[in-house]
């Protein structure tokens, strides 16, 4: 030790540089080998709508049987209720508040690093492909004045269109953008690309199940008549068609998860292989996608490590999106970052721990791009907060005067009919209040009696302390990330 501290390395480049050394003892299922990594992601997939979930109509034979392979988390959250934030989590280890990108349209902060990098200085060889991984800001670039311009009216932008474009794919061995139906052959081409020698880290992003929903994804359909409509949703023939096209949309990414199963197994590499799967955040339906209750954070999580995760396992302890970089890294033999706020399940994945967290946050940001062309309603832009431990959930709406609509189905036919059912006082008293009831600064729910969370108990007595706990939890996580939004306590 004497020699590392004569050459007065950092304290980061010595960490590195003592995982490095001891990679080689990590093992897969002994083979003495670095474990390869296959991120797979499925966009906008509530975990309920997944059969290994218990749901008792959806046909997910493949995630069922992957499940069994190894562990399903049922209480994973994802870092934001958005395709762009929640994944920037995901691969920074950090929530998205913390790496200033609450926007669509930004590219990712070139100074924050991500999981990508810290695999491929490892000696990793890293792709992506599939769907936009949104970590690159807009495909078509952001309309921005050139200095001088503005007042002649012009309007221009090719630098910062390339910036954007080539913002998250420079950090990348392979990294290949195309349609649904080339994700099996880039997958190919990244495997015939990778040197023998080198370990490898792969993120493939399906772009089902998200909204528009196709119709006949798969044949046969879903039978709207069998779908159970969950109690959050009232129960109309348009809330469930769309249920049914979503359903569809599920089956035919579960079918597509299977064939980048197949590669590997073809190859040859799925016994050193961890293998994680995951929905970017809950589905595009009323108090889903864009909302911070359970269907709109709550996404299936399933990892298979043969050897290390033991076949069968469930897990029900807390899990973060902030918390997939820091098990990952931990299972490459690296060191977690100390400035990563999200904790390593490794141990918990392994058994060696019952959970490694108290509380799970997420934050709902500004949603797309085109607010003064798609109206001024949630759908596009709201501002909120959330913690929950594994009995309550606390929501801190700071722009409550939004009126809510879904985000994406706004205009599907399920929504219509729950606006037409709220103008004719045909809703149910509950739904109509969550949906189209005056929206509280702040919410609370006990999730082992209302699941659903229709049922607001802030601000009674009995729960003064357990309200109290959570508000404090949040502020803390508020503090440390450098939120622009106010605190929630005064003192």
């Amino acid at each position: 030790m004497r020699y590392v501290k004569d050459l007065k390395l950092t304290r980061r480049q010595m960490g590195a540089a003592l995982a490095l050394v001891g990679l080689g003892r990590q093992t897969g299922r002994g083979s003495g080998a670095r474990p390869n990594i296959l991120l797979i992601m499925s966009d906008d997939h509530s975990a309920e709508f997944t059969g290994c979930y218990g749901n008792p109509v959806i046909r997910t034979p493949n995630l069922d049987r992957f499940a069994a392979q190894g562990a399903r988390l049922t209480s994973m959250f994802t870092a934001a209720p958005q395709c762009v934030p929640s994944r920037v989590a995901f691969l920074t280890g950090k929530s998205p508040v913390a790496v200033r990108m609450g926007r669509f349209s930004a590219p990712l902060p070139a100074d924050v690093r991500t999981l990508v990098d810290y695999l491929k200085e490892a000696g990793y060889f890293t792709g992506v492909c599939g769907r936009n991984y949104h970590l690159d800001g807009f495909r078509g670039g952001v309309t921005t004045f050139q200095p001088g311009e503005e007042r002649e009216g012009r309007v221009s932008g090719p630098i910062y269109r390339k910036y954007n474009l080539e913002t998250f794919r420079r950090r990348v061995d392979y990294a290949d953008i195309s349609a649904p139906a080339d994700t099996l052959k880039r997958v190919n081409e990244f495997f015939d690309r990778k040197p023998a020698d080198r370990p490898f880290f792969l993120w493939v992003n399906f772009s089902d199940p998200h909204h528009p929903w196709d119709a006949n994804a798969v044949s046969p359909g879903h039978d709207p008549a069998r779908i159970p409509v969950p109690k959050y949703l009232p129960d109309l023939p348009g809330v469930r068609q769309d249920l049914a096209r979503l359903y569809d949309e599920i089956a035919r990414m579960d079918g597509q998860f299977q064939q980048v199963l197949d590669v590997l197994e073809r190859r040859g590499l799925a016994e050193n292989t961890l293998v994680w799967f995951l929905g970017d955040n809950g589905a595009a339906i009323p108090h889903g996608k864009g909302s911070l209750y359970d269907p709109g954070l709550n996404v299936p999580c399933l990892v298979r490590w043969p050897g290390r995760i033991r076949p069968g396992t469930v897990i029900r302890a807390l899990a973060s999106g902030e918390d997939v970089t820091p098990t990952l890294l931990e299972a490459a033999g690296l060191p977690v970052p100390s400035d990563m706020s999200g904790r390593s399940l490794l141990p918990v994945l392994t058994g060696e721990r019952e959970s490694v967290r108290e509380f799970v946050f997420a934050a709902r940001l500004a949603h797309g791009s085109r607010p003064f062309k798609e109206g001024t309603t949630t759908h596009t832009f709201d501002l909120s907060r959330m913690v929950r431990s594994q009995r309550y959930k606390l929501i801190y709406n700071c722009t409550p005067f939004m009126k809510y609509s879904p985000v994406d189905s706004y205009r599907e036919l399920s929504w219509l009919e729950i606006v037409d059912a709220h103008l004719w006082g045909r809703l149910d008293p509950a739904l109509d209040r969550a949906y189209f009831g005056p929206r509280p600064v702040l919410e609370l729910y006990d999730l082992e009696r209302d699941p659903a969370e229709l049922n607001n108990l802030a601000g009674r007595p009995e729960l003064a302390q357990v309200q109290r706990r959570l508000l404090e939890a949040l502020q803390e996580k508020m503090i440390l990330d450098w939120d622009f939004l106010p605190l929630p306590l005064a003192e």
